[in-house]
């Protein structure tokens, strides 16, 4: 079975990703898995951009295929903040429970009507030949108005579906898997390969 190299290190992200891409065809490792820790300066402009970088590195760094994805939360009222830089959002090292709880102390006192938001990941695939592939799914809901849920990882305690009437972290996993941005683009990249 081909081997394609996912460019991460978290092991929730993982988790999804495999259970996702589960009957693609191929191998899915982790850099972890590989042994690799490749220092990647995510320096795009666009979710795209910076999955590219990752995806491009990691297969240069290989000669295997890679994919790798960029991910993150836009808040309409917050100017589409964090955007691509959820992960480094308030400092790299910072507890998500404290990037939420910043989040939903920025929209106090803010309407449902205005508490838009949306989770966005774009896949990028990388092969050997030069070839680069890259999908973008999308999920939209709202900032909720407390932390709720213990499924999940990331700003998914915050994020809030009012047709489910519950936050991302509050679905099961197969739930998720179904709806989520990155369930979206792993399967979109799943009819590409």
């Amino acid at each position: 079975m081909n081997k394609i190299i996912f460019a991460t290190g978290n092991e929730g992200k993982m988790k999804e990703i495999r259970a996702i891409m589960a009957d693609c065809g191929y191998q899915i490792v982790s850099l972890k898995e590989e042994g690799l820790s490749p220092d990647i300066v995510e320096d795009g402009s666009s979710f795209e951009e910076n999955a590219v970088i990752k995806a491009r590195k990691v297969m240069e760094l290989t000669g295997e295929i890679a994919m790798a994805d960029d991910s993150g939360l836009e808040v309409d009222y917050l100017d589409k903040a964090p955007g691509i830089y959820s992960a480094r959002f308030l400092g790299e090292d910072t507890p998500y429970d404290i990037k939420n709880q910043y989040i939903l102390d920025q929209l106090e006192g803010v309407p449902d009507a205005a508490r838009s938001a949306r989770f966005v990941c774009a896949i990028a695939c990388a092969f050997p030949d030069g070839r680069i592939l890259t999908t973008r799914g999308t999920i939209e809901g709202q900032i909720g108005y407390t932390i709720a849920g213990e499924n999940g990882f990331g700003y998914d305690p915050i994020f809030y579906l009012p047709e489910y009437g519950m936050t991302t972290a509050q679905l099961t996993p197969e739930q998720k898997n179904r709806i989520s941005h990155r369930g979206r683009a792993l399967e979109a990249m799943k009819k590409l390969l």
